[in-house]
Order: C-alpha cells, then sequence, then structure tokens
C-alpha cells in the first residue's frame, strides 16, 4: 500500500478545472455514495471524484494523473461485491472517476447484431434498446438497474445468461480505452473476424480498471427468442441436479438458457425476505429446487413442449422430485425476481461470509460435500447459503452467521473459513473468483495460488502499460 498522503491543492485544482466545479465533487456529503462498497465491507476516503462528459476528459484526467503520479480508481455503478471500485483506506490521495454522465446508446445496428455504448450506460438500458430494436443484449445480473456497462467489463461479470451466452467477454466485440498516458486506444471494432495480432481488446475486460478505463464498447447482440419456458424443479440431492443438467443440454442443446441452482436456506432466506411477499414456487419444501428456463427461436409451444419432455423423463426416471411450470410471462418473470432476490435475501439474516467460485461442472456435487463438512467442522451452527450458476460450475458458497451469534464473533472465523474453501476449490483445479473479480477483497490469496508464471506475466503487462502505477493501485495485484 501506498503511504498515506493528501492530494495536493493545485493538483486537485487541475484535475477540476478539466471536468469543471459541477462536475468535480469535493464534499463530504457528495462524495459519501462512492467511497463505500455494496456490502459495506469497505469504507474509505476520497478528497476528490471527478465526472467527465467525454473521451477527451478522461484522457487529460489521466495524462495528469500520471505526470503528477495521483492515484486514480474508476468506479462504475459501485455494485461490485470485491471492493474493486473504491480507494485502499490509507491511500487518500486517490482521485476517483465515475463515468455515470458517459451513459449514451450511440447505436444499434440490428443489421449486424451489434450496439455501440458508452461505458456509464446501466446494463438494464441496454437490455431495453436491444429489445426496442428486436434483439437481445443476454447479460443478466441482480444489479442491472443501476451497474454500469464499464464495471461489468472490467469485472468481466457473469450472471445468469452465461450458460448459452457466455461471460461478457464473450459479448464484447470492441473496446476504446484510454490509457494511464492518456493516449486512446481505438478498438471499436465490429468485425466477427480480424487476425491482425494480438487481441488486447482482453487485456481490459476483467482488469478491474487496473490497465486503463474503458470509455465505448461494441456489445454482441442476438435474434430475440420466439418463445420461452421456465420451471422450479424439485430434487433431494447435487448429483440428481447434475443429471437433470445434463439430461436438459441433451434435449435442449443451446436452447438450454438458464439452470440455476438453490439449496433450501437460500430459498427459505429469498421467500422470507423478498422485496414482494411471495409464496414458495413448489407447494413442498425441497432440499434442493432447480430454476430451468428453455428457449425456442420458433415458438413458445415448442419450449414448452422441450421443457415438459425433459422434466417427464426426469419425473420417470425419479431424478427428480416435483416440479411447477410457469403458466405466463407474468410468472414466469416472478420465477426470475425470485432467484435475482437471492443475493440481497441474506442480509436480514446477519453477517456473511461469501464465495464466487467455480469448479468443473461435474464436480459441483463433490465440492458441496466437501465444503460443507469444512465449514461446519469449523462453525457447527452456520447456516450454508448454497446457491449459482450450474450450467458453469459458478456457485455462490455462502455462509450466514449462526442464530443469535454477534456479527463480529461470526468474522473471528472469516479467515478459516475462507482457507478451508479455497483449499478445496484447489483441488479440483477451480477458481476463487468466478464472476466477481479480485479487487482488494481476494488479491492477497491471488498471489498465493496464481500459477507463478502467469503472476508474473501479468505484473509485467501492468508496468508496462501502467508504469506510473496510477491505475486502481493495490487491485487485483499486489503493489
Amino acid at each position: 500500500m501506498r503511504a498515506s498522503v493528501t492530494l495536493d491543492e493545485t493538483i486537485a485544482e487541475r484535475f477540476a478545472a478539466i471536468v469543471g466545479p459541477r462536475y468535480a465533487l469535493r464534499d463530504g456529503k457528495e462524495i459519501e455514495p462512492y467511497i463505500t462498497d455494496a456490502r459495506s465491507r469497505y469504507e474509505t476516503t476520497s478528497p476528490l471524484v471527478l465526472r467527465p462528459g467525454s473521451v477527451e476528459e478522461v484522457s487529460a484526467i489521466l495524462k495528469l494523473a500520471t505526470e503528477t503520479k495521483t492515484p486514480v480508481v474508476p468506479q462504475g455503478g459501485n455494485t461490485g461485491l470485491v471492493g474493486g471500485g473504491i480507494p485502499l483506506v490509507g491511500q487518500a490521495n486517490a482521485v476517483m472517476i465515475s463515468l455515470g454522465r458517459m451513459n449514451r446508446i450511440v447505436d444499434v445496428d440490428a443489421a449486424s447484431n451489434t450496439m455501440l455504448v458508452e461505458a456509464g450506460a446501466i446494463l438494464e438500458t441496454i437490455q431495453k434498446a436491444a429489445d426496442d430494436a428486436d434483439r437481445l443484449f443476454p447479460l443478466s445480473l441482480g444489479s442491472q438497474g443501476s451497474c454500469q456497462i464499464g464495471g461489468n467489463i472490467g469485472s468481466n461479470a457473469g450472471g445468469t445468461g452465461v450458460l448459452a451466452y457466455g461471460n461478457t467477454r464473450d459479448l464484447v466485440m470492441g473496446l476504446e480505452v484510454v490509457l494511464p498516458t492518456g493516449e486512446v486506444l481505438n478498438g471499436l471494432s465490429r468485425l466477427r473476424k480480424d487476425n491482425t495480432g494480438y487481441d488486447l481488446r482482453n487485456l481490459f475486460v476483467g482488469a478491474e480498471g487496473t490497465l486503463g478505463i474503458v470509455t465505448k464498447a461494441v456489445l454482441k447482440l442476438f435474434p430475440k427468442p420466439a418463445g420461452t419456458a421456465v420451471a422450479y424443479v424439485g430434487v433431494k440431492t447435487p448429483d440428481n441436479a447434475l443429471d437433470l443438467l445434463n439430461r436438459a443440454k441433451g434435449a435442449a442443446g443451446s436452447g438450454l438458457t438458464g439452470f440455476e441452482f438453490i439449496s433450501e436456506t437460500a430459498m427459505d432466506f429469498t421467500i422470507r425476505h423478498a422485496a414482494n411477499p411471495t409464496q414458495p414456487p413448489l407447494a413442498d419444501p425441497h432440499p434442493w429446487t432447480i430454476l430451468i428456463e428453455v428457449s425456442s427461436g420458433r415458438s413458445e409451444a415448442e419450449a414448452n413442449e422441450i421443457l415438459e419432455s425433459i422434466l417427464g423423463d426426469a419425473l420417470e426416471s425419479v431424478v427428480i422430485d416435483d416440479a411447477v411450470v410457469a403458466q405466463s410471462l407474468a410468472q414466469q418473470k416472478a420465477f426470475w425476481q425470485l432467484r435475482e432476490d437471492m443475493s440481497w435475501a441474506q442480509k436480514p439474516e446477519g453477517a456473511s461470509i461469501k464465495h464466487d467460485i467455480s469448479v468443473p461442472v461435474g464436480s459441483v456435487p463433490a465440492f458441496i460435500e466437501k465444503a460443507d463438512a469444512a465449514v461446519l467442522a469449523i462453525v457447527p451452527e452456520a447456516r450454508i447459503v448454497n446457491f449459482g450458476h450450474m450450467g458453469d460450475g459458478n456457485l455462490h458458497y455462502n455462509i450466514s452467521q449462526p442464530v443469535g451469534w454477534d456479527p463480529h464473533d461470526f468474522f473471528a472465523h472469516e479467515d478459516a473459513i475462507h482457507n478451508a474453501i479455497y483449499k478445496i476449490v484447489g483441488t479440483f483445479e477451480g477458481s476463487i473468483s468466478a464472476e466477481h473479480g479480485i479487487g482488494q477483497m481476494k488479491r492477497d490469496k491471488l498471489a498465493v495460488i496464481k500459477d507463478p508464471v502467469s503472476l508474473a506475466l501479468m505484473k509485467r503487462i501492468k508496468r508496462e502499460i501502467d508504469p506510473a502505477g496510477i491505475m486502481n493501485p493495490g487491485k487485483v495485484l499486489q503493489t
């Protein structure tokens, strides 16, 4: 960590002059929303939040930051979950850059299935613009009403559509990026094929603002499904869920657009704390519940026929115990809303130790067995809130405090629980961060588990692109 120093007033005035006084926030109340993360795990300070309105202003900010060796911290919608978008404690001279003003949908090209957007565009706004053009932008997250596409790109966000469409990395065709020197990398390609050297775009997707600031992006669009069918399914074991997944893949192929895996505790929390009063989707509780979606490019009838065939076969084979199919579009949305509420429904239950891990899909049942045993050996009364995207092996393996415990006492076990879970993840050759990123939360752990050659190469890339070390220092890599 850099020494704690304050920002020189003359330098602060030079930064403020780039965006104008109105968009250079210095008052404590104005800055407050920017300096606490979404989970309230990190709270820091900043002397200045800049809200540029153009790529030229971003360029001037970074050029000045390199000249004066001033740390800069880019922030999107501040919905990140690993502390990547706020300064480290002690970085009292770090200037924050919020791209919320740069939020235009520049154009939608339905013929080429592309969209050009500015980095501050809200994900839900992008989804609607695609829908208005009879297209689909499939990135879908619980925070889509406030997260910005630049942040999604910086963290390589995942969400519920990865099974069919891939992570954010797979949805980005081209980027405009301002480098720490102020140079602007114009990579706004709409080409499906371009084999002219290194893929520079992918240096910045998932880099969490440590190499530059994304200011525009060309996104991939897809044809809208002609119809979808959605069901909740009850099963006894993770092995049953894996069996159902493989049956569904075989029957639906690329039409399997959702397969979400939910523990009984996670569903119970969500029913109790959902934003709107709701009933359990199934009449009786089940150890595990699956939210499955099938889409068809031909018709809703075909989607329902495929889904009902999958469920009928699974019932006959005693793979599933119960199922309910949504009978309307409104019910489909209600089913999905339950899943989207799951992340936030844990908060009323007290302190939570969270993991965003991935293992090979076929290893999910074995991981759960080992992880559950490890956690309960440390805190026998812990409540395991396990849910996630089983179709791509990504689990949000979260641990809620025992009933009646003090949060401070529970968090005293955090390191032991993290170490146990990450050790098990390692035995399956999995990842400690499937879709949330590294930020400051997992930086030190990454330094221990990452392949040494890979880690050294990452540091060399960082030094080459950002020799002054101004870009989001202390995130992802130790500095």
